[in-house]
């Protein structure tokens, strides 16, 4: 937000809230610009694709030692991936297939 509030001239104190500021330069969200199911499917793709000894994969693949904290545990990558996935009825060998994201 330090970057939109510099391009629009405004300092924090003059308190102008950044949905406004983001609205008067057309900008979405940048949490609903990173949660749209299409771009989550196409990092996926992206990682999928990428070799067995990338960090990015084995970072994906590691799991934590230790215990969860109390309450409903929290969902994954890739579980929320894998929901994703079968909402659009694709499989691993798809993302293989589709090299901008698009089904």
């Amino acid at each position: 937000m330090r970057m939109v509030r510099w391009m629009c001239i405004v300092k924090v104190k003059d308190r102008v809230p950044s949905k406004e500021l983001r609205e008067s330069l057309g900008m979405d969200d940048i949490i609903l610009t990173l949660g749209l199911p299409q771009n989550r499917l196409r990092r996926y793709g992206h990682m999928l694709r990428k070799e067995d000894t990338d960090w990015v994969k084995k970072c994906v693949k590691c799991e934590v030692e230790g215990c969860r904290p109390r309450g409903r545990s929290k969902r994954t990558w890739i579980e929320v991936m894998q929901k994703d996935c079968k909402a659009r009825e694709l499989n691993r060998e798809d993302a293989n297939i589709m090299v901008d994201g698009t089904s």
